[in-house]
């Protein structure tokens, strides 16, 4: 089964954000990074971080992580070069990392509405393993582009924290932490020899061939492979059969609704989150049904 193509891009164009329509367009051959560049540029703060619900279910102004591993995201995927976003973001991350080199799951905030539960609780005095390996994993992503990226003492000190903490598990990891932690070690291999070894690790803690149980997550909510190993070039997917990518691949197909667009199985906190989402989630899908490179 094929997704409807020109569906998918008539759902974002009527209910996306501005910057998931110029995502789509440029993954699509139409528009420009700066268009892009310019789009993200709304969710940022003077402080060199990012806000603004760029996270949709973290609706506070204020600069976040998690807004930053956003933006992190666009920049790698945009392959930006010339612009000073990414070392600003770096400059403020680094500012936000604590001693053991890891970032704090969110920051406290006072506007708070909208806003999910486990933003407005996170502790901001504790390392997240959930989180910083989501920032590395895009930093890196972008680093292959970017020589001031790949040497940022930021980078070396989160990509560090995460590699320590990968190697110390030896339970099954939260199911979100499992998926950016491999999504990070698919960024790292190629120039860190740990990367694979833990990978292979970390396999047996997910379902290869279905859905793994999101726990305390909402009813029937669960992650597939293609959520753990999103991009065609991904070290990982030689650990899963050809088969099983290949179900993954119609699951995906068959999850287009009627009017073009994607859904999301958590829990949402706002109906504005809600088309965010959408809008964002269907880009994802576009590009994982694409191919498209890591």
């Amino acid at each position: 089964m094929e997704m409807d193509l020109n569906a998918a891009i008539s759902f974002v164009q009527t209910h996306g954000r501005v910057l998931d329509r110029r995502r789509l367009g440029l993954l699509l051959g139409d528009g420009s990074p700066g268009d892009v560049l310019a789009a993200l540029d709304a969710y940022r703060n003077p402080d060199g971080g990012y806000g603004w619900a760029l996270e949709p279910d973290q609706r506070s102004a204020t600069s976040q992580p998690v807004a930053a591993m956003h933006a992190l995201e666009v920049l790698a995927d945009i392959r930006d070069t010339k612009s000073r976003r990414p070392v600003e973001l770096c400059e403020w991350l680094s500012g936000h990392t604590l001693p053991d080199g890891g970032v704090p799951f969110g920051l406290p905030c006072s506007d708070t509405a909208g806003s999910a539960p486990h933003w407005v609780e996170a502790d901001a005095t504790v390392s997240s393993l959930q989180m910083t390996a989501q920032l590395a994993a895009q930093a890196h992503r972008l680093a292959r582009h970017r020589a001031d990226i790949a040497a940022h003492p930021w980078l070396a000190a989160a990509t560090a924290y995460c590699l320590e903490r990968i190697d110390q598990v030896d339970d099954a990891p939260h199911a979100y932490e499992l998926m950016f932690a491999m999504r990070f070690l698919d960024a790292v291999t190629g120039h860190d020899r740990r990367a694979r070894a833990l990978i292979d690790r970390l396999i047996p803690y997910l379902v290869s061939d279905g859905p793994t149980p999101v726990t305390g997550g909402a009813e029937g909510e669960v992650l597939h492979v293609l959520d753990f190993t999103p991009y065609a070039d991904a070290p990982s997917r030689t650990s899963f059969t050809k088969d099983a990518i290949a179900a993954d691949l119609v699951r995906l197909a068959r999850r287009q609704q009627p009017d073009g667009g994607w859904t999301v199985a958590y829990t949402v906190y706002s109906p504005a989150a809600v088309l965010e989402w959408r809008g964002y989630t269907t880009v994802q899908a576009i590009a994982t049904l694409q191919g498209a490179p890591l």
